[in-house]
């Protein structure tokens, strides 16, 4: 059984989503993999009544262990990036910019080095209807290779090895949405930056950040 303390995250990412501007009202959905479970955020609650007992777990074929609600309709979605990906966190967002961009372009380029956070251009993902085995397929294809997609006309999906990971990354793919769209509005051409350059960056990203030392805060 997944732990009640992984459970719990799932319902505070959810709400920080919220709380980010990333979805709207009970859009959007998390997952959580823990061996061969899934934890996943069920369909149509307020994100603020959202209990660690309210998340449902299933197994990888979709099966409930432990679910009192309906699971996310996108649940077949999370189930095929689990199963074709090394991914064991999943974050679906209806954000602003990234769905604006989904309805307009078939790739995201880099335009901002930022895009070595995802392993490059931003794959879109065909148009299927929510919740079927169709746009699962369509994610789970346009992930290669990446750390997230847009979901065209849809939204966008992102993923990690632990659910605070995918929630910064959603972060920084709506900064990198957004800019691009800006730079489109423009009309200008929109400068791009060699898979080189991309290459570089990602290896420096990788020793970027840094801890506060014991006691900083004391």
């Amino acid at each position: 059984m997944i732990a009640k303390e992984i459970r719990a995250q799932v319902g505070d990412i959810c709400r920080a989503l919220r709380r980010d501007g990333l979805v709207v009202g009970t859009a959007g959905n998390v997952s959580v993999r823990v061996d061969d479970l899934v934890a996943v955020s069920p369909s149509g609650l307020d994100y603020a009544d959202l209990t660690p007992e309210l998340v449902g777990v299933h197994r990888m074929d979709g099966t409930a262990v432990a679910a009192p609600l309906r699971p996310s309709s996108e649940l077949p979605l999370h189930l095929q990036v689990y199963a074709r990906t090394r991914a064991r966190a999943v974050v679906h967002t209806h954000a602003p910019a990234s769905t604006a961009l989904s309805c307009v372009v078939d790739e995201v380029p880099a335009s901002h080095y930022y895009s070595a956070m995802f392993g490059g251009p931003l794959r879109v993902a065909p148009y299927a209807t929510f919740g079927s085995d169709e746009l699962a397929d369509n994610v789970a294809g346009a992930l290669h290779g990446r750390a997230a997609a847009l979901m065209a006309n849809h939204g966008a999906v992102v993923t990690a090895a632990t659910l605070p990971e995918a929630l910064e990354l959603a972060r920084y793919l709506e900064y990198v949405c957004d800019l691009h769209l800006r730079a489109l509005s423009t009309g200008l051409p929109v400068r791009t930056l060699p898979d080189a350059e991309i290459e570089r960056v990602a290896g420096l990203l990788g020793d970027y950040r840094q801890s506060a030392p014991v006691g900083a805060h004391a």
